[in-house]
């Protein structure tokens, strides 16, 4: 409606989580924020805040206390995640509405830790610009990308440090996930843009993400609990079949079974490995502890097998 369109920016509202992570594996930090989903700790974010995480922290930017967090399970396509902040009780949590009735032009603000600088959180304003918009987002620290569409996009000038925050409408509700901002994308068949857009996950499409991991419920795309890892990192094996290894994790499994650099990973637990995408979605079908046969060739071309057991790792 034309009033909402005219209502004033709603500002900040409870239910924010500044979130820090550490990657020991690859020796760096990242910064992102969550939001706050029930009382008892449970915080929705991105999946690519938490991505390779080895240790992860959350404070509840209204307590300002700070918690230890593990991860519940987490949709790597939807770049969806949930945590849970350890021994947190009575948090204020966010409140939602549906993105259903967004239209372009409405008046939106977006909460976030901008630059990963902790403390009180960044407020910033704009209007919703387009929606169902497809973008894809480039990770600079691991040479992925993921594709996301759908998407409501925004002028609100949202930063690193925002993703996993909340884009809220005049009225404070959450109406969806800050994600990502144009300087990180790269956008469908068109030039980068100059003006700056930000684009959010509708908070429909995000709790119903969140409400399968917090059932428990698994599938080709929701991964739920701790992490299984080899402890390898692979790479496109060219034309040939198998998983390249390009880095051994010291003391990881793959280690342990005397797996090389240059190898080329062909199966594991009696599934073929055709591609390194292959290898790790295979291995987020086990749970750490579990005991598989993998099969690799050597750089000399020797087929080679050992039984592993697989162990916790940072979550994919």
């Amino acid at each position: 409606t034309a009033a909402t369109k005219q209502a004033k920016p709603s500002g900040r509202r409870p239910g924010v989580v500044n979130i820090e992570t550490e990657q020991s594996l690859n020796g760096t930090r990242a910064a992102g924020t969550g939001i706050v989903l029930d009382p008892s700790g449970l915080v929705l974010t991105n999946n690519h805040v938490i991505q390779g995480a080895t240790e992860i922290k959350g404070t509840d930017t209204d307590n300002r206390r700070t918690y230890a967090a593990r991860v519940v399970g987490y949709d790597r396509t939807g770049d969806i995640a949930v945590i849970r902040l350890t021994g947190a009780s009575r948090l204020k949590a966010a409140v939602f509405a549906s993105a259903a009735g967004v239209a372009v032009g409405d008046t939106v603000t977006a909460v976030g830790n901008a630059g990963g600088k902790g403390g009180a959180p960044t407020v910033v304003t704009g209007k919703v610009t387009a929606l169902e918009q497809a973008v894809t987002a480039r990770d600079d620290t691991n040479g992925t990308s993921e594709r996301l569409s759908g998407l409501i996009e925004t002028s609100a000038p949202i930063r690193p440090g925002d993703s996993g925050g909340p884009l809220l409408n005049t009225a404070g509700k959450v109406i969806g996930i800050n994600t990502a901002a144009s300087a990180e994308l790269t956008m469908d068949g068109s030039q980068p843009r100059k003006d700056h857009r930000g684009y959010a996950i509708p908070s429909d499409r995000a709790l119903e993400v969140a409400g399968r991991i917090r059932r428990g419920e698994a599938s080709s795309t929701v991964h739920i609990g701790p992490t299984a890892m080899l402890g390898v990192k692979v790479r496109s094996n060219g034309g040939s079949p198998g998983a390249l290894v390009a880095e051994v994790v010291p003391g990881a499994p793959a280690d342990a079974a005397g797996i090389p650099v240059g190898a080329a990973i062909v199966s594991l637990g009696g599934r073929p490995v055709d591609s390194s995408g292959a290898l790790t979605a295979l291995v987020l079908a086990h749970r750490p502890g579990d005991v598989v046969q993998l099969e690799w060739t050597t750089p000399q071309g020797a087929l080679t097998s050992a039984t592993i057991r697989l162990a916790e790792g940072p979550p994919q």
